[in-house]
């Protein structure tokens, strides 16, 4: 609400997250270097090359990851991609596969690629400095590991603000048990957009810090804080993002040249959402249709039926819904943005016109799930144990200056969190700030009170909740607020297992 926002902003200047006037000269400027010139920096040398143990599958790829031109709607970008596609293309296995994927760099800077939510060794989790060296333009690395759980996940680089161009690309770990009991499946990739439309990711960070989040004109990053819409920039999310865009996709397409998905009326379809999206929360709901989610984060929930959903940064839900006769608005409405749209596709049974663009389906205006709310299948949840120990971890920051991190500093500068294996460990997670932020953990799954079972949850303004995790996969991990923006500016913190 644009009349309330300098009282916001003032709060939320004076909180500073909690980190206090001293603390506050360590949150520093930010740097689109793989690891941050402030930290010490770990060398790996080459991943030692590993094989499938007997009897168990083995899948391969390769991904190039390179400079492209794509054609959005009419309008022509410059941006990178992986194999000049956007999304980029689909890596798929069944749980317990050994997959052995090699990265191309063909890109004119470094680069990894992050599995996002799998459950992987550390040595292939594709963070610079923490699990391996950034792979050099020119370069090759093959990533390989076991993927242990079916689930809808997407990959991405873990270098500066990669994400926020166009490399990113779903990857699917299927179940041999499950019944599939649907005629079709859709992958839904959610994105924000401004890679190229005049300015890149690292303008747009750059003009953040020097105008300490202050709004700008032209499409360049600022603040798009502002009503219009159903629950535009109100509870429970707040400011959720900092980042003007002119575009907002969904697979790869805007709702000028939406992606269409076609089936007959009546079939039962299953939904895998994915939200790529580097600084946006949407509101996604199909029109003339309720939808029932069945799974969170790859974790199987108590089928909830909705007609709306909230999706933060790096989350991923799967619902089914039968689907009725005609054309109808599959749409991904960003939350507190008045910028750029929508992002819209198209589910076509049968022949008729088109939603428009600025389709609003009514589902939006009645009651949104709020995932985190969800409520886990009995098969999902941690074994009951209590904590053998428990840690805090403070979400700080403020947009003048735009500084953020955790505990007390920036990344590299905070002190890690620690864990022994074996360990049931408690996270009690408090967002100290007024924006919302979408916390995510690397290499492991984590319990919320009710037992939910996610690898990234959306904290609102000044959130506490409680995570669960069992230290049963050794090595450096990354926790992070996956806005990508947030994180490049030090919210991240590391959790290590002693030694």
């Amino acid at each position: 609400m644009k009349g309330a926002m300098p009282s916001l902003l003032s709060r939320r200047n004076i909180l500073l997250g909690g980190l206090g006037i001293a603390a506050t000269a360590t949150l520093s400027a930010c740097t689109s270097s793989p690891v941050r010139a402030d930290m010490p920096m770990r060398t790996f040398g080459p991943p030692a090359p590993m094989s499938p143990s007997q009897g168990q599958r083995l899948v391969e790829k390769t991904l190039s990851a390179k400079p492209v031109s794509l054609d959005l709607g009419g309008r022509t970008v410059s941006t990178w991609a992986y194999d000049s596609i956007l999304p980029g293309p689909i890596v798929r296995a069944t749980a317990g596969d050994f997959l052995r994927v090699t990265l191309d760099n063909q890109l004119p800077a470094d680069t990894t690629i992050h599995w996002h939510g799998i459950r992987l060794r550390n040595a292939a989790d594709g963070v610079p400095g923490m699990t391996q060296d950034p792979v050099s333009s020119g370069a090759k690395y093959v990533y390989e590991f076991t993927a242990p759980d079916p689930g809808t996940y997407f990959f991405h680089p873990h270098v500066g603000l990669q994400l926020d161009r166009g490399l990113y690309a779903p990857m699917i770990i299927d179940d041999p048990h499950e019944p599939g009991r649907y005629d079709a499946e859709w992958i839904v990739v959610l994105d924000d957009w401004i890679d190229g439309t005049g300015t890149t990711p690292d303008d747009v960070l750059k003009k953040l810090i020097a105008d300490g989040g202050a709004a700008s004109s032209g499409g360049m990053g600022g603040m798009d804080h502002g009503s219009g819409g159903m629950s535009m920039g109100a509870p429970p999310w707040g400011d959720t993002g900092d980042v003007i865009y002119p575009l907002f996709l969904i697979n790869g397409k805007p709702p000028a040249d939406p992606d269409v998905l076609t089936v007959k009326p009546g079939q039962r379809i299953r939904l895998r959402v994915i939200n790529a999206a580097s600084d946006t929360v949407f509101t996604v709901a199909l029109g003339g249709h309720r939808l029932t989610i069945t799974h969170s984060d790859g974790y199987a929930v108590e089928p909830t039926e909705v007609g709306a959903f909230y999706i933060g940064m790096g989350e991923r839900y799967d619902a089914v819904v039968t689907v009725g006769d005609g054309a109808f608005p599959l749409v991904a409405r960003p939350f507190g943005k008045t910028s750029g749209g929508q992002a819209m596709a198209v589910v076509r049974t049968s022949s008729g016109s088109s939603p428009s663009v600025d389709a609003n389906p009514a589902e939006l205006t009645g009651q949104v799930l709020i995932g985190s709310q969800l409520r886990p299948a009995a098969a999902a949840k941690l074994p009951a144990k209590a904590p053998d120990a428990t840690v805090d971890l403070a979400l700080q920051g403020s947009m003048k200056p735009y500084r953020w991190g955790m505990n007390g500093a920036t990344f590299g500068k905070n002190q890690a969190l620690t864990v022994k294996a074996g360990q049931r460990l408690r996270i009690n997670a408090t967002n100290h700030t007024m924006m919302t932020h979408p916390l995510h953990l690397h290499g492991h799954t984590f319990a919320l009170p009710s037992g939910l079972r996610k690898d990234t949850v959306l904290m609102a303004p000044m959130q506490s909740v409680a995570i669960d995790l069992d230290a049963d996969n050794a090595g450096d991990w990354m926790i992070h607020c996956h806005n990508i923006y947030h994180a490049e500016a030090g919210m991240m913190i590391a959790l290590e297992y002693a030694k």
